[in-house]
C-alpha cells in the first residue's frame, strides 16, 4: 500500500511485507521515500490493544472540515509516528516519522510529509490501510 504526496508525487510512504505470527499483532514494514531519502524500518508492530492507525485516520477523514493544531499517533513501540496537521483549502498534511530503536544509542529518525484532500481521499487512505492490516481478520476491525 502506498501513500503517495499530492503535491509531490516523488514523496511516499510504503507499507509493504505484513505478516502475522499470531492473533495478537501484525508486523510491517514501512518505507519513506523523497528526492534523496529512502528510509525504512523493517519491523513496525501493531498489537491488537494498541491505538489503531485505521481509527485516526478514520477520524482525520470525519473532520475533513478542519482542527486546530496537530494531531499525533504513534505505534506502542514508538518507532512509527503520523502527525496530522489541516491547512487551508480542506488538505491534511501527514507527517511520517520512522525511528527503529527509538531508546537505542546512535539511532536515526527520518520523516515525509504527504499532503491529502481531506474527508475523500483520508477515506480511501483508511480503507486502504484497515485491508492491509486486517485482511486475514474475519472481524475487519
Amino acid at each position: 500500500m502506498v501513500v503517495h504526496c499530492q503535491d509531490n508525487p516523488a514523496v511516499r510512504v510504503r507499507f509493504c511485507d505484513r505478516f502475522r505470527q499470531d492473533e495478537d499483532c501484525v508486523h510491517y514494514a514501512v518505507e519513506a521515500c523523497a528526492p534523496g531519502l529512502n528510509a525504512r524500518v523493517d519491523e513496525v508492530v501493531a498489537w491488537i490493544w494498541d491505538a489503531d492507525l485505521v481509527r485516526f485516520l478514520e477520524e482525520l477523514a470525519r473532520d475533513f472540515q478542519g482542527w486546530d493544531g496537530e494531531r499525533v499517533w504513534q505505534n506502542n513501540d514508538r518507532d512509527l509516528t503520523l502527525r496530522a496537521a489541516f491547512r487551508s483549502g480542506g488538505h491534511v498534511g501527514l507527517t511520517w516519522t520512522l525511528r527503529p530503536w527509538p531508546t537505542a544509542a546512535g539511532g536515526w529518525e527520518s520523516s515525509v510529509t504527504t499532503w491529502l484532500e481531506a474527508g475523500e481521499q483520508m477515506s480511501a487512505l483508511a480503507a486502504e490501510l484497515r485491508h492491509f492490516l486486517h485482511e486475514d481478520r474475519g472481524d475487519r476491525g
